[in-house]
């Protein structure tokens, strides 16, 4: 069967491998067209960001600051340290601010102050890091009571000092020195609605531009001229209106089909 005249048939699809590409006009129309879409994932990803949120255990955090030296022989003063010894007491902070999160320390705190926690769980909520090129540790905690996380912050450093003590008792002794007392947050670190809601609104609206481009590519329906005459490569003759038929000049047939009512004619019927 020959192709129509007047139609250039090379042009009428794209073929494997080429793309197509969208103008401004076109993203902006696909936008509108599936704007319910962006709104639907926008609004629904926000509401379960801030739900999850709402339903987490609000966390207060504490945070104290220790302090690694060593003790002196006679009148020597720690600014006489050379610059190796002071590289050297930098590489020891880095190793105790490792052993603050171990169970050894995670248990007798647990004792201590007499907690009805499992030590992996106490450890999840304990960080303890070096503050860069100093000999500055800084631990943080956190749980859910402001008073409960203050008392052990406190108790997390005083135990990591007496235990650095009894582990180097010589007359040029580790020690690790309480050098900011712990101090609670005024408010919940964590969780926080806003920031998860405002991301989830973000997110759902990323997504919801996805699925309204995915859609828009599977949909091969022609929506204007332009698309027209871009696909068959002829100017376009006539455009064809939709329009309705008011129900009230319908009328019923059976269940699923309809049919005319015609006005009556006004010429009779001759035998």
């Amino acid at each position: 069967m020959s192709a129509q005249p007047g139609l250039d048939t090379s042009t009428r699809e794209p073929s494997e491998g080429e793309y197509v590409v969208l103008s401004f006009g076109d993203i902006l129309r696909v936008l509108w067209q599936r704007l319910w879409i962006i709104v639907v994932c926008a609004v629904a990803f926000m509401g379960i960001a801030t739900a999850y949120s709402l339903s987490r255990t609000p966390m207060y955090e504490a945070t104290t600051t220790l302090l690694v030296g060593q003790a002196l022989e006679g009148t020597a003063s720690s600014s006489n340290l050379s610059a190796s010894e002071i590289e050297g007491l930098q590489s020891l902070t880095k190793t105790m601010a490792t052993a603050v999160s171990t169970h050894r320390i995670a248990e007798a705190v647990i004792q201590d102050l007499d907690l009805s926690i499992a030590p992996e769980d106490f450890l999840e909520n304990l960080r303890a890091e070096q503050i860069p090129e100093t000999e500055f540790i800084e631990v943080t905690y956190r749980d859910p009571s402001p008073e409960r996380v203050q008392k052990i912050t406190s108790t997390i450093a005083a135990e990591l000092s007496r235990q650095v003590s009894e582990i180097s008792p010589s007359a040029s002794a580790v020690t690790a020195t309480v050098w900011e007392r712990a101090t609670v947050t005024d408010y919940p670190v964590s969780p926080k609605p806003l920031r998860n809601g405002l991301l989830g609104l973000v997110l759902g609206a990323m997504l919801g531009v996805i699925v309204a481009f995915v859609l828009e590519n599977l949909d091969d329906s022609w929506r204007s001229v332009e698309q027209v005459e871009q696909v068959s490569g002829v100017p376009t003759v006539g455009i064809i209106p939709a329009f309705a038929v008011a129900r009230s000049k319908r009328k019923k047939v059976g269940l699923d089909s309809e049919i005319p009512i015609e006005a009556p004619s006004r010429r009779r019927d001759h035998e």
